[in-house]
């Protein structure tokens, strides 16, 4: 007799949208967590190609870029008969649609064995979460779902949180193990490391990462995700508790920088102009 043996892997899927965003697929078995579905399109074309079923749809935050195509996957679900999945997010009135609101340090079972860690991280916006899976029997590399917070050499602009906001948020990812995917959702990378080199111009891991970066543009690959490590190392807005980009942010601006908090609001605040 034939026993038929499931594979517990997971297996990601990361899916252009737009000009710029990534939406991510975890599947296990033929079912699926959608993170942030901002375009509902490429995700139910890739769910009847490979006959998924939707499990669930996690959001970080509420910009129409990330919850743009939650409706329509979630009718798209129900008119296929899929009735038991759950979209969870946190607590914004434009993420009505949520089953379960989550708040910081929930832990959400996604499937047996796989379960994901709710990190309040605001800053881009006031209610931003971030979704980390560890390392587990069906999940051999730690991976973060960041939304806007972190990008590849860079962050999320801070449309309504501050910089101390910010500054904690992106503490808080520095703590996690480096091998950790960093799963942003958009290719801002090239633009991100241009501004890093203006700010640390002699920083030989940034320029080597820069030259690496641009090959995989120039054939048409991803950046992301990166991980940890590399950001630590490149990403000036994980670097400034750093006295180098404190001299840097002080040569560009007219005010006293005294602390990391300061570093970072002066960087974001040139970022938003620079070109």
């Amino acid at each position: 007799m034939k026993v038929h043996l499931k594979n517990i892997l997971l297996q990601f899927k990361q899916i252009p949208a737009f000009t710029d965003n990534y939406l991510w697929v975890l599947v296990q078995n033929q079912q699926a967590w959608v993170v942030d579905p901002g375009d509902a399109d490429p995700i139910i074309e890739f769910f009847e190609a490979q006959q998924i079923i939707l499990k669930g749809i996690l959001i970080t935050h509420h910009h129409q870029d990330h919850i743009g195509g939650v409706l329509k996957l979630q009718d798209w679900a129900k008119g296929n008969g899929q009735k038991d999945f759950l979209t969870l997010g946190p607590l914004h009135p434009q993420i009505s649609m949520v089953d379960r609101v989550l708040q910081h340090d929930d832990e959400i079972d996604l499937y047996p064995d796989v379960r994901v860690r709710v990190m309040a991280v605001p800053g881009h916006t006031l209610s931003h979460i971030a979704y980390f899976l560890p390392v587990g029997p069906c999940n051999p590399i730690p991976r973060l779902y960041c939304g806007d917070t972190l990008f590849a050499a860079g962050c999320g602009r801070l449309f309504e949180g501050s910089a101390e906001q910010m500054y904690h948020s992106l503490a808080y990812f520095k703590e996690l193990p480096d091998d950790t995917l960093v799963c942003c959702a958009h290719e801002y990378t090239m633009s991100n490391l241009k501004f890093a080199c203006f700010l640390e111009p002699h920083n030989s891991d940034l320029l080597d990462w820069a030259q690496r970066a641009q090959k995989l543009r120039d054939q048409h690959q991803p950046t992301v995700p990166t991980s940890i490590g590399l950001e630590k190392k490149v990403n000036p807005f994980m670097r400034c508790d750093l006295l180098s980009l404190l001299k840097s942010a002080q040569q560009h601006s007219d005010k006293p920088i005294v602390t990391p908090i300061d570093v970072l609001a002066t960087i974001r605040k040139m970022k938003d102009s620079f070109s």
